[in-house]
This record gives structure tokens, sequence and C-alpha cells, in this order.
């Protein structure tokens, strides 16, 4: 009878120790597949010829709500439907040197989560990294180069 006893407690730890190492290892490989990168678009930037002409275009004929940097949409994310977000509209000048080193009239700011372990992944993915992180009272920003060389602005909001 113990005999028996000790095969059903060999089975049955057997059984709970595989179980608890597949849940182990299944939550570490959920983590790493499940890591959120882009979360939205976070700015359109473009060169013109007059910025303040173009601002005063957009807002006479499309009726953008403009500031002395564009424009701002709000929109709340549908992750948590109370979460208030931005994206960013702005005409910078044709002689800016901000979308340097990308020759491109163009630049688009993507909204990212956990930008520290996103430029790790990147960095290790060979992806080239044009400065460093800054931080701002409304988030942290990073530049990369996408694989035709054009500038892309990494922003981790503070919401």
């Amino acid at each position: 009878m113990k005999k028996t006893y000790l095969v059903i407690l060999i089975i049955a730890a057997s059984f709970l120790s595989g179980f608890a190492v597949n849940a182990i290892i299944t939550n570490q490989h959920k983590n790493l597949t499940t890591m959120k990168k882009v979360t939205g678009v976070g700015g359109i930037f473009f060169k013109c010829r007059d910025p303040k002409k173009m601002t005063e275009w957009y807002k006479n004929n499309l009726g953008l709500n403009t500031n002395p940097y564009g424009a701002s949409f709000e929109w709340y994310e549908g992750a948590d439907s109370t979460k208030k977000a931005q994206t960013q509209w702005t005409p910078f000048p044709e002689t800016t040197k901000y979308f340097e080193p990308s020759g491109q009239d163009f630049m688009i700011n993507y909204r990212v989560e956990n930008l520290e372990a996103l430029v790790e992944e990147l960095k290790k993915n060979g992806v080239t990294i044009v400065d460093k992180i800054e931080s701002y009272d409304y988030g942290k920003f990073i530049h990369i180069l996408d694989a035709e060389g054009n500038k892309v602005e990494l922003w981790e909001p503070k919401d």
C-alpha cells in the first residue's frame, strides 16, 4: 500500500513540476513575443517653404486647430479608452537639418512603449541608431534609420 502511495506521489510531483516548468517557459516566451513596440503614430513632420503660411492654409482650409508647433490631434487609446493620447502634425522649414541624415522631406514619429528595451532590441537587429535617448517633460525620444535610410523618430510619451 505504501508503495502505491509512493508511486502516485512521484507521478503527481512529476506532473506538477512539468506543469510548473511549462508555465514558466510559456510566460517567458509570451513576454518576448508580445512586447509592444509601436503603439501608434505620434507625429507627422514635413518640410515646406513657409511653415507659418502652410499652418495657416491648413487652419483656414481644412480646419486644423493650430498652435505654434502645428496641430495636435487628441484621441483615446483603444486598449484603455480612458487614456488620452495625441498625434502631432508639424510643418518644418525646408532648410531644416532635423531630418538629417535622411534626405527625405518628411519624418514620421511613432509612439512606443518601453523605449530603452526597444532600443536594445533594435541594436541587436543591427538597426542604425542616430542619437541617444533624450528625455523631456512630455516623453523620451530617439531617432533611427529605416531600411532605406529614412529618419524615424521614436517617442515614449508621458501620458
